[in-house]
Order: C-alpha cells, then structure tokens, then sequence
C-alpha cells in the first residue's frame, strides 16, 4: 500500500519508553486487575475531560451498557439514538432489553439532528400519561447523541429538545476525546457537557491501548460507585453481589499504555487538524464532485474544535471512486455502508428503506480518506493527485 489508511507504529515509536516504564510498573506490582494503575489513570482522564467521574471498563461498549444498566434501562423501556453510526450504540440498548428509536441524521456534521430529535420527541409524547411513548408501548427514557468523525454534536440544541420532556443525554464520545465545544459561552471537552458519556479505546482511537478499552463517565459519584460495581460482577466485598452485573473490567496493562499516551494526544489531535487544512486546501476545487467534511466549531475560539478522528468526505460515484483508490495502493474505509435502522438484527423494529433519508445517503456516499498523526505531506498529495486523476479524468 503507497498509502496506508492507518499506520499506529509511526506515532508508537514515540511512546514506546514511556509505555515500556508504565507498562514496567504494573509487572512490579503484579497488580493486573483494577488497582493503582487503573486508579491513576481513572484521575488523569477526569483530569483531561474535565469531568467529574471516571470509571474504566473493558471497553466503550461495555461502558455504554454499564451506564443503561445503571439508570436501570430494560424490557418496557426505549432509547433514542442515531442509525448512522458504530453498530454498539444501538446494539446496548437491544442488550438491555431496551428498544432502539433512531433520529436521523445533519447531512453536514452526520451528527443527529436535532430538530428531528424535536419532532420525534413531539410524535412520542403522551400528554395524558405525562411520558413519552414509542408505538410499542415502551417508555423513553434518554438520548444517546453520537460525536462522530471528531467533532462535537451540537449539544446545546439537543439540550434544548429534550428540555420539556425531562430526558437524560448520554454522549457517545468514543471518537471524540478531546474534542471541545462551547456550551452557553463556556469551553467543555466531549464527555462533561452531559450528565452521562462513555469513550472507547479501541487502538485506532486518537487515545487507543494496546487491546480493548473504555470508560464510562458521570457527574454523581453515587452514580460512579454503581458503575464501579456493576464492572464487578456487582460485587463490592468479596463473594457479595449486591446487584448483577458484568466482568467490564479495565485491565492494568490497558491503563498503563493509555496513561502513557495521555499526554502526546494534545499534539497528536493538532497533527490532524493540520492534515486536515491540507486536504481542504488541494481538495477544495474538487467540491462539486468531493463534499468536504465540516467543521463546526472552527470559529467557536476553541483550540480543539475538532479531533478529526475520521476525516470523511461525500462522494459522487463513491463505489467507483472505492475501486479506484484500490487501484491507486490508497487506503481506504467506508463508515457504514449499512445504516443501522436496515441492519439484519433490528428488522423486527419494523423500519423501511427512506425512514432516515440522511442516514441512507450518507451510506451511500461517504467514504474516510487518511489521517493520522505521522501522515506524511507527500503522501497527503499522492492521495490528492489520486482524486484529481479520478474526477477530472
């Protein structure tokens, strides 16, 4: 591959001593589960986000399904999020026995739209009942917006739909850490601006271990300490449950790479927004063929308006443009051909092609072009000449 869609080593390199002396320090203490380390690096996130409670797990979506299991979502309850986006978020809703009601999606962020939101949220409610409704009869019980691709969902908006109905937001921020937006005047990062988020630290994240990772985030620390326990098997002494719960455990060694790599993400994230600009820069007289992804919050005086985790561009003849770029030796992905209202699995949800018009063109069209921190100029031009060779041919 001349290009490659993602290259982890170049950036590795760089942190290897300082993974290799944390990584170091949990071999000493033979602590492998829970403890110290998870413990410190539990602190600094809080730290970093500027959240107030953070609680490691084995992953973003037991994160997710930690957070529904504690709010006590399940059978006869229903939650609202996007189908345009990673199959978990809707996947821990069905887990819980909750049903999954989606909202389509902006087609310039592909972040949930909240003026659909409104209407939904209008559709469902029950002025009798003084609740919200689903068709099946399932009670709504919070919204899961998705900061997708980097950047922030406009949260204030959101906020302001769900306002007279009482509804908890929980931010999906698994692509968004560090990601900022100003909600009502004030600077906040992805993941404190609700009262509830989760994150992912997937290595291909701007923040990824070395495996499998998440955390799970809260405003109240009574909150925090029933999380804490359902990572647990629900158990607080040894060999008593007080409730059910799962093995959502953040392991040590998780803790210490990320802990280790804390601290480089700040340049990191600036790496991609330069490569971002570049992309805009050569890509920009392609704009009648090549939709270039937005950035929302560039001129909302925040210096990490966006983490461009994904840089994803709207393409005429995407499926011939995918071909081409194969040919090419350029790398690639198309976030997500399947939006998840048409998934196999939610068929029994009972929606048809056209519900979410958005979600579905934007499955269509959309495919992620390279960015990483350690993408190099030549090969962001190489990626250009290759667009340009394609539509001006």
């Amino acid at each position: 591959m001349r290009v490659p869609f993602l290259d982890l080593t170049r950036q590795g390199k760089r942190v290897r001593e300082a993974v290799d002396r944390e990584i170091g320090a949990v071999f000493d203490s033979q602590q492998f589960v829970l403890g110290r380390m998870v413990e410190a690096f539990e602190e600094a996130f809080c730290q970093s986000v500027g959240c107030a409670q953070a609680v490691g797990m084995s992953s973003g979506t037991d994160a997710q399904l930690a957070i529904l299991m504690a709010m006590g979502i399940g059978a006869g309850d229903a939650v609202i999020t996007t189908p345009y986006t990673f199959f978990a978020t809707a996947g821990c809703i069905h887990r819980t026995g909750a049903e999954p009601v989606f909202v389509d999606i902006r087609p310039d962020t592909f972040h949930m739209d909240a003026e659909r939101l409104r209407e939904c949220l209008q559709r469902l409610a029950r002025p009798d009942e003084g609740r919200l409704r689903t068709p099946r009869g399932n009670v709504v019980r919070a919204v899961i917006p998705v900061h997708l691709f980097g950047a922030c969902c406009d949260m204030d908006a959101l906020r302001d739909a769900v306002a007279p109905y009482d509804l908890p937001i929980i931010e999906d921020a698994a692509q968004a850490f560090g990601a900022g937006y100003r909600s009502a005047g004030v600077a906040r990062c992805a993941g404190s601006i609700a009262d509830f988020a989760f994150f992912s630290f997937f290595p291909t994240k701007n923040l990824g271990g070395a495996g499998d990772g998440g955390m799970a985030v809260c405003r109240d620390r009574t909150f925090a300490e029933k999380l804490r326990l359902l990572r647990n098997h629900g158990m607080g002494e040894r060999n008593f449950h007080r409730v059910v719960g799962g093995n959502f455990r953040l392991d040590a060694l998780q803790a210490a790479v990320l802990h280790a790599k804390l601290p480089f993400v700040e340049g990191w994230n600036a790496a991609r927004r330069r490569i971002a600009a570049l992309y805009q820069s050569t890509l920009s007289d392609l704009s009648e063929a090549l939709k270039l992804p937005a950035d929302p919050w560039n001129n909302a005086g925040l210096e990490n308006h966006h983490t461009w985790h994904q840089y994803v561009v709207r393409a005429d003849r995407r499926d011939e443009l995918l071909r081409h770029l194969q040919q090419e030796e350029i790398g690639h992905a198309v976030y997500y051909p399947i939006p998840l209202h048409r998934q196999e699995c939610f068929a029994y949800l009972g929606c048809r092609d056209g519900d979410f018009p958005e979600a579905e063109r934007a499955a269509r069209e959309s495919v992620a072009l390279p960015i990483f921190a350690g993408l190099r100029e030549e090969e962001i031009e190489m990626i250009a000449t290759a667009l340009h060779r394609f539509y001006l041919r």
